[in-house]
Formats: structure tokens, C-alpha cells, sequence
């Protein structure tokens, strides 16, 4: 019987977990807290659970010695240091997160081995690079190139449960959300390169219609220039990938961002309430909180956005529960508490991809959508579309039906095609469509709001 041991079990582990063990491959689930683990293996007489921390690194040789994969569901922090003892075993390592350069440099050495390390392998990244390239591919079959290229993705709330000020709930790692919002963000527009720097990236967003769902903001999401060699578009002269969310987030995120609320530097937070945490950051001694923070930045703040902050319980006379961490680290301890879903509520995934493709002087857009819902305390869509796709992936290497060897995101037809077949038969199929594109296909770069 084949082995895969699983790093971690949180919020996205259970579809991956059962996937696996119901298709007869006995699978170790080892986590910190030993109850999560045993929940995910719960009547399968083919999982076993352990407890395990980062910190026992020879207990994880022990463990990757005896399987044959490997999925890291660890912080991404981690993933080189898995990826180095996997190659020791020469076992394969499969991540759902983006390729580090320190992971990348590992990339001759795994080939030598006969190792594939595949990141990038959820939903964003993941599936949008599957359908991507499996649309830029079949253009360039046909003789055609690629002149635009946009994504676009969100996991949220369904719109009947985005009940909230925030109109957001927690569905993944909530510090997570808030580290992202530290990103820098590059794309390309009519061939010039368009740098966004982490403290203006909630200035730049536009507003899109989202079928059946309604009017949503979209944002920069990270590098999207890289992906022109990647997707082997270096034809392209725009492309842009960009987060999804309700409106109103990018205004309120600004706000959070310039009141240094994203730091990660630690510091002592002993006894403070959030009230004085609030008007430390703003170095004020005012009573009211809320106008420290009017006062403090430099433009013209609405109520909505400071209600917002209010209802989070920034400005509260409640004491904060840990002693020390960095800024980040209280937002997100509001987080938890506030933007958490409730058992029975409904989540939602939105990916959206646009290829815009010119042959002969006509030029056609090929659309391809996937939105997906699940229920929390069952299969929530973002578990769902996170780990099927490198639980899949996980089955077919077994199978020998992926045979790439070295570090991989899955643009290879030789991962992309089997995956996007095997996660139609658990339900998972972008909805696709290719039309002549009119005149303004491009990026809606004029609606980008400026603010500040």
C-alpha cells in the first residue's frame, strides 16, 4: 500500500485527507494538535494520526524515510526545510503554496535525484495556472499568440452570509489574509511595467461584474510578470493577476495598512487594552480613540471606515489576550473572534481567467470561470479547491502518471492535463467560453481608483 504523510491539519486538510484514503493509500496526518489529526482520519482504518511539531525534525526523517510523497500544509516558511530532507529519501514533495527562490535552487538537484517538488498546486495559485495554461496552450496549437492574459480570484463569504461590516470571514489562515495585504505588486499594461508598493496597494483597485454575484473590487495580487515565461506568453504585452473582494474592502484595508496595523515586529503588549494599543500606534494621548486615529492620518477618513475599525474592537477598553507579537498579530487576535464563519454558513470561490488571443488580425477572448460553494463544517469551497488539486496530483504521481522530475508549478501538460481531468470527477470544472473580443478587451486600468 502506498504511503503519504501530511504535514499539518487545518482548515483545508479534510478534503485532501479523505480523498486520499478513499482511494485505498494509507495516509499519516501529522499535526500539532493530535485531535485535529485523528478528526481527519476518523473511520478509516488506513489513517493514522500523530502528533508532531516542526521543532522534530528527526521524527520527521523517521516519517519520510517510510512514504512515498510528501504534503506540506505547513507555513511556507517551512517548506525548503521539508523539501531538503524529502530529497535526502528521494520522496516527492508536493505544496500548495508559491515557489520560494530557496525552494526553486533546489530545482537541479531533485531533477539529478529523480524527485518532483510540485508547488503552486491549489487554487490561486493552482488551478488558475492549470486552466491558464491549458488555454494558452490550445492557442498556440492554432497558430495564434497571446496579447493579454488577466486573473482573477477571491474566497469569501456567500453572498447571503457576507453579513458582516467587513462583508469577509476567515476560511483559511487569517494571518495569511493580513500578511498578503505586505505584498508588493507588479503587472504589465500596454507593454509598461506597473510597480505597486505594498503601502499603496490598497489605493489600486477597480471595480468588476461578477456574474450572478454582482458588482465586486479587484487588486493586485503579488508579481504577475513572472508568469509571462511561465506560461510561455512572452508575446503578451499585458498581464495582470488580482484579488477578489465585496467593495468597500480596499478603502477599509488601506486605512488598517497605514496605521502600521500589518507591522510584524514584536513588542511587548502586556496589559494594554486595544484602546491603547490604537492611540500608542497614533502616538496620542486622547481620550477617544477614534479621533487619535482622524487625526493621525493624512487623509480625509470616512465613518464607514472608522465603524468598521469599531466594530472589529480596535478602539475597545477590553484587555489584549497575549502578552507579546507585533502589530499584525492583534488585528489578526480580532480576526479570529469577529470574522469567524458559523457552523452551517456557506462560503464561496470565485476564479475567473481571461486569455485574450490575436491570429491573422482577428482577435478572439476565451473566458473561463469556476465559482464554487461549500458548507462550514463540511467541505468548505476554499478546502475544497485548495487541497483536491494536490491530492489529485498526489494519486496520479503515485500512479506513475506524472513523471516530471525537479521543482514544478503545474504548466506542464504533463501535470496540468491529468489534474484537470481528475478534479472534473470530484466536481471541480472551470466553466469555459471563447468569443470574438471587442474593442476594449484590455485591462480596465481607467476605473482604478487612486485614493489617499
Amino acid at each position: 500500500m502506498k504511503k503519504v504523510l501530511i504535514l499539518g491539519a487545518g482548515m483545508v486538510a479534510k478534503p485532501m485527507v479523505r480523498y486520499l484514503l478513499e482511494k485505498g493509500i494509507k495516509v499519516i496526518v501529522a499535526s500539532r494538535t493530535l485531535k485535529k489529526a485523528e478528526k481527519l482520519i476518523e473511520g478509516y482504518p488506513n489513517g493514522k494520526a500523530l502528533q508532531w511539531t516542526v521543532d522534530k525534525e528527526n521524527a520527521l526523517r523517521e516519517l519520510v524515510v517510510d512514504s512515498d510523497c510528501v504534503v506540506s500544509l505547513l507555513p511556507y516558511t517551512y517548506h525548503v526545510k521539508v523539501a531538503t530532507i524529502c530529497l535526502e529519501y528521494k520522496t516527492h514533495l508536493v505544496t500548495t503554496s508559491y515557489v520560494s527562490d530557496n525552494m526553486q535552487n533546489l530545482h537541479d538537484r531533485a531533477k539529478d535525484m529523480g524527485v518532483l517538488l510540485l508547488n503552486e498546486i491549489g487554487l490561486d495559485p493552482g488551478i488558475d495556472h492549470m486552466s491558464a495554461q491549458n488555454t494558452i496552450d490550445h492557442i498556440h496549437r492554432e497558430g495564434g499568440k497571446v496579447i493579454a492574459f488577466h486573473s482573477y480570484c477571491g474566497s469569501l463569504p456567500a453572498p447571503d452570509y457576507s453579513d458582516n461590516p467587513f462583508r469577509y470571514k476567515v476560511g483559511w489562515s487569517p494571518k495569511g489574509v493580513a500578511l498578503a495585504g505586505r505584498n508588493n505588486a507588479k503587472y504589465l499594461k500596454n507593454g509598461e511595467e506597473i510597480i505597486i508598493t505594498s503601502e499603496n496597494l490598497f489605493r489600486h483597485y477597480f471595480h468588476m461584474d461578477i456574474e450572478g454575484i454582482g458588482k465586486m473590487e479587484v487588486y493586485p495580487n503579488r508579481d504577475s510578470i513572472q508568469y509571462l515565461p511561465r506560461y510561455n506568453i512572452k508575446e503578451a504585452d499585458e498581464i495582470f493577476r488580482g484579488t477578489i473582494r465585496y467593495p468597500k474592502w480596499c478603502d477599509l484595508w488601506f486605512a488598517i495598512s497605514k496605521l502600521g496595523l500589518l507591522e510584524t515586529k514584536e513588542k511587548n503588549l502586556s496589559n494594554l487594552t486595544y484602546s491603547e494599543f490604537i492611540k500608542g500606534l497614533v502616538h496620542s494621548d486622547k481620550d477617544n480613540p477614534k479621533m487619535a486615529v482622524v487625526d493621525y492620518l493624512d487623509y480625509s477618513l470616512s465613518e464607514e471606515v472608522l465603524d468598521k475599525m469599531e466594530w472589529l474592537g480596535l478602539f475597545s477598553e477590553e484587555k489584549i489576550p497575549i502578552d507579546a507579537g507585533g502589530n499584525i498579530d492583534v488585528l489578526v487576535r480580532l480576526m479570529i473572534d469577529k470574522l469567524a464563519y458559523k457552523e452551517g454558513e456557506k462560503d464561496m470561490v470565485i476564479l475567473r481567467d481571461e486569455v485574450v488571443s490575436e491570429k491573422d488580425g482577428k482577435k478572439e477572448i476565451f473566458t473561463s470561470k469556476l465559482i464554487d460553494y461549500g458548507t462550514i463544517g463540511d467541505d468548505t469551497a476554499i478546502a475544497r479547491t485548495v487541497s483536491l488539486p494536490a491530492a489529485c496530483a498526489v494519486h496520479l504521481i503515485l500512479e506513475g502518471k506524472i513523471n516530471e522530475r525537479g521543482v514544478y508549478i503545474p504548466t506542464s501538460p504533463d501535470i496540468y492535463r491529468p489534474v484537470l481531468s481528475e478534479l472534473e470527477n470530484v466536481g471541480i470544472k472551470m466553466e469555459e467560453k471563447r468569443e470574438p473580443a471587442g474593442k476594449e478587451f484590455g485591462l480596465d486600468t481607467k476605473n482604478f481608483m487612486n485614493r489617499g
